[in-house]
């Protein structure tokens, strides 16, 4: 609140009487705000020099001999300074809360989005040297929420003992990015072609070199597609260039990436080096502007490895602890390229405050604390996030935003973060909506709901599940899975697939079916009766073999090749010719994360209970002899 404007006590005062407090006001501090004056108390130790710069900015004054450091109470004492206030820094101040860590932040705006949730803001800007240096003397750490900072600055107060983190030089390094990608270029980290352009000849010839359509980008100040441009042919590049403030303002130019993917790590690396990765996510990009997180990305596994190794690589290369954001391209020809770096939370990580153990924003202070990294990995199975970017200009915008707000409000495994932005704008950030369930079809499709997207579109068809056989004549077995999945309204897909005559049909099939989504497969074996266990083998998805039954030796050949799989690939199976056991088998491992679906199992084995109990009756009161006539077929 405005009205807190209560410093922490440094570390050097702590043990000795509580200053007295500033009156409270209306209006945060400005940027004028004088450090606070040592205690007067007579029952206080004689008053000691003035801390220097050094000793205020990191609040860790040497102890004298044979005294030991201050117990520190809670978390931390330290007060962290952020610098920047926007929703992300709302975030930040917000789990820092959850802590107990003090945070400041130095803002321009009075109400900017963390104003309301920090520890004391400081209205000033944070790209003005001497006003990050009248901040930094009240922080034990600096930090950011934005890297359009005063790095010359930072880098002199780290001089001086000011601990930054990250640390000022990656924050140089980040700015421009041409200088970043020169930098990751050095370390060997995949990235499109780019070349510096100064001139119309210059990018003439860069434009010969790439081809078009040809990326043209600033190199500083460029953020949620401001600062980019795509020339489609060399008559546009003069245009292009102007539009971009022409070649004074700092030009260069990217070979055009043509992506499967976009995609986001997160990583987190402590003041010791030290290194946790978030899972991969997707990002889906609207006008340029981050849309829609998907988590984890719907990739296969061995891209994963990839696109974390690259993103890890690219960090351990810079200077300082902290949450880094890496923005990756997943090419066509499965490569994955660093397209930017950002040296803090990320838009991209919103939805580890519901889907992870640890959420990002917390992760972050853990790091420039100097704390234990926490648990990066996901406590939902799947979640989606989805950006609320302004739709009108205006009170109108203001009216759209909450009609979607009330409708997430009624969404399950839904959760709003409003970022309290006083000004609506098209397409500016408003505030994000998590939603976490037990798949990315569900999640998907509670986005849909929410967004009134139409019910038949291509995303609710999704299959979850998947039935095959080798040959049609299984079909009259099969379709009893297929009417079991269809009673509990489980979209799926059924399909040939031969193991002997299609064998790489059925590899492929294999591979792709955990990334297009489905989470179970429940497969027909016939005869020789390998088509479970080839899947099985090549998936790490749960397969439910269902023995056919065949005039030789009525199905027995089949139910013994499924038990008798090699330890390390296991396969489920039912009785011969059980289909709707198979059906039932695969709704219940579905159910074990989904709550609406397993409510729906339980009553449906209510029904079966009831049916029973009804044939119970019925028999008794009717007697066997009339019950045979009006039930059983002679």
């Amino acid at each position: 609140m405005h009205a807190r404007l209560l410093s922490a006590p440094s570390r050097a005062s702590a043990s000795t009487s509580t200053p007295s407090l500033p009156s409270a006001g209306r209006h945060p501090c400005r940027a004028s705000w004088e450090p606070r004056p040592p205690s007067r108390s007579s029952a206080s130790p004689p008053p000691r020099p003035p801390l220097s710069l050094c000793a205020r900015a990191s609040m860790e004054p040497a102890p004298s001999e044979g005294q030991s450091d201050p117990p520190v109470h809670g978390v931390s004492d330290r007060v962290v300074g952020v610098l920047g206030g926007g929703q992300l820094g709302k975030m930040l101040c917000q789990a820092a809360s959850q802590m107990g860590v003090k945070v400041a932040i130095l803002d321009p705006l009075e109400n900017c989005p963390a104003s309301s949730v920090c520890h004391k803001h400081v209205v000033g800007s944070f790209d003005d040297g001497d006003t990050v240096r009248e901040f930094a003397k009240r922080c034990d750490v600096l930090t950011f929420e934005i890297e359009h900072v005063d790095a010359a600055t930072l880098e002199k107060l780290e001089k001086q003992g000011v601990v930054c983190e990250p640390k000022a030089s990656t924050i140089m390094i980040i700015q421009d990015k041409f200088r970043q990608k020169q930098y990751f270029s050095k370390f060997g980290i995949p990235l499109p072609d780019f070349v510096e352009v100064d001139t119309l000849s210059s990018i003439e010839k860069a434009g010969q070199m790439f081809g078009y359509p040809l990326m043209v980008k600033s190199k500083r100040l460029a953020y949620d597609g401001r600062g980019n441009a795509v020339a489609h042919d060399k008559n546009e590049l003069s245009s292009v260039v102007s539009s971009l403030g022409g070649f004074e303002h700092g030009l260069y130019v990217e070979r055009w990436t043509p992506f499967a993917k976009e995609l986001s790590v997160i990583v987190a690396r402590s003041r010791d080096g030290c290194t946790v990765c978030y899972p991969v996510v997707e990002t889906i990009h609207k006008d340029n502007i981050c849309h829609v997180v998907e988590a984890p990305a719907e990739i296969s596994e061995k891209m994963k490895t990839l696109a974390t190794s690259v993103a890890e690589k690219a960090i351990k290369s810079l200077e300082g602890a902290g949450v880094f954001a890496v923005e990756l391209f997943l090419t066509n020809d499965n490569q994955v390229l660093l397209n930017e770096v950002a040296p803090r939370p990320h838009n991209s990580g919103h939805q580890t405050i519901e889907a992870c153990y640890t959420s990002q924003y917390e992760q972050h202070l853990r790091a420039i604390l100097g704390l234990p990294l926490g648990d990066p990995s996901m406590k939902a199975p799947a979640a989606i996030m989805y950006n609320i970017l302004g739709e009108d200009e205006g009170e109108s915008g203001f009216v759209l935003a909450h009609q979607l707000i009330k409708r997430a409000l009624n969404t399950p495994g839904a959760s709003v973060h409003w970022y309290a932005k006083p000004e609506m704008r098209k397409q500016r950030k408003m505030g994000h909506i998590t939603i976490v369930g037990p798949s990315m079809f569900i999640v998907k499709a509670q986005l849909d709901k929410l967004l009134q997207r139409d019910a038949d579109g291509v995303n609710k068809a999704r299959p979850r599940a998947a039935i095959i056989m080798g040959s049609d004549s299984d079909l009259p077995i099969m379709k009893d899975a297929a009417a079991v999945l269809e009673k509990f309204n489980i979209p799926f897909e059924l399909t040939i697939v031969s193991a002997h005559r299609t064998p790489k049909r059925m590899y492929d099939y294999a591979l792709s079916a955990n990334e297009r989504g489905i989470e179970v497969i429940i497969a027909g074996a016939g005869g020789a009766a390998h088509l479970p266990g080839m899947v099985a083998s090549l998936t790490t998805l749960p397969v439910i073999g269902v023995p056919i039954w065949t005039k030789s030796l009525q199905g027995m050949d089949s139910l013994l090749s499924i038990v008798q799989m090699p330890k390390g690939i296991p396969v489920a199976t039912v009785a011969i010719g059980n289909a709707e056991n198979a059906g039932l088998l695969a709704v219940r491992m579905l159910g074990s994360r989904d709550p609406e679906l397993s409510e729906r199992i339980y009553e449906y084995q209510q029904n079966l209970e009831d049916s029973v109990l009804g044939k119970a009756q019925r028999l008794e009161e009717l007697g066997s002899g009339e019950y045979l006539k009006q039930y059983m077929k002679p």
